[in-house]
């Protein structure tokens, strides 16, 4: 029986082939707070430490740019896309160091003036945004004292976006996501899994990791998993455990907690090698 999404695939009209031999890239782990030229700030410092160490692909965390004290301050934060400090930031960044960026997410104006797009952007290596994911899985929970909804301040997207980069297929996804593998096979043959978050501390202790790798294994794929690690203004506590993961599921690099870069090489000649020893991605029949 075929399984049918309600979700559209984009992709980019411009193919470019994976790059031979090893690429670094980093994930950026912060623990944002209200004042978002102070995590602007702190995002450059941490995107220039892993400029520093080779990296050309750069993957900031959810809500890098603001963690508010009540869920409304990033509607108050939100911009109209291709305007605004956020992606000014994130442009003149990717230009300036010659990288290629992928903005974590960014609260940007929606249908209506009480909820924001949760959009993930890729900007390229002259400052050119090239893509937008609009998350698509809102979180919800009911934990003892934790509540979440995210439906209340957040209108969700309802595209799966893929891009071709100098790296290979970049597939975007946020958070809530991970925890959805039929948005990842959606994405079909794609080689490098970004999924930002900001997972709070009770379900990343349980799931994260497990999540991670499972997505990597599942895909044969690369995935980078930058994150939001520690305490913030409104008393959330999120998970870290920024890794990158490579497409055997094993975890090439990881940071528990606290601001700093998780980085790694991406070997598209070893990914190959091993889709061709497994070609699970050919054996599916669903």
């Amino acid at each position: 029986m075929a399984i049918k999404s309600r979700a559209k695939v984009v992709k980019s009209s411009k193919p470019s082939a994976p790059a031979p031999g090893n690429v670094r890239v980093a994930a950026i782990q912060m623990a944002s707070g209200p004042n978002v030229s102070a995590n602007l700030s702190e995002a450059e410092r941490l995107i220039e430490i892993a400029v520093g160490q080779g990296a050309k692909l750069v993957a900031l965390p959810e809500y890098f740019a603001i963690m508010g004290i009540r869920d409304t301050d990033k509607v108050a934060a939100r911009e109209k896309e291709g305007t605004g400090p956020i992606q000014r930031f994130l442009s003149k960044i990717a230009k300036k160091h010659e990288i290629w960026l992928i903005g974590g997410s960014i609260p940007l104006e929606s249908s209506t003036e009480d909820k924001v797009r949760n959009a993930c952007l890729v900007f390229d290596d002259k400052g050119k945004q090239i893509a937008r994911y609009d998350k698509i899985h809102l979180f919800g929970l009911d934990l003892g004292n934790e509540h979440y909804r995210e439906e209340t301040t957040i209108e969700a997207g309802d595209k799966v976006v893929v891009l071709d980069s100098p790296f290979g297929k970049i597939g975007l996804s946020i958070c809530y996501d991970l925890r959805f593998p039929e948005l990842y096979r959606a994405m079909k043959d794609v080689d490098i899994i970004v999924v930002p978050s900001a997972f709070t501390e009770t379900t990343g202790k349980a799931h994260w990791e497990s999540l991670v790798r499972a997505r990597a294994i599942e895909n044969l794929s690369y995935v980078i998993a930058p994150a939001q690690g520690g305490y913030h203004a409104s008393g959330r506590e999120t998970h870290g455990n920024s890794m990158i993961v490579d497409p055997w599921g094993v975890v090439l690099d990881r940071l528990p907690r606290g601001s700093g870069v998780v980085i790694a090489s991406v070997n598209a000649g070893y990914q190959a090698s091993l889709r061709g020893s497994l070609p699970a991605l050919k054996h599916r029949t669903l």
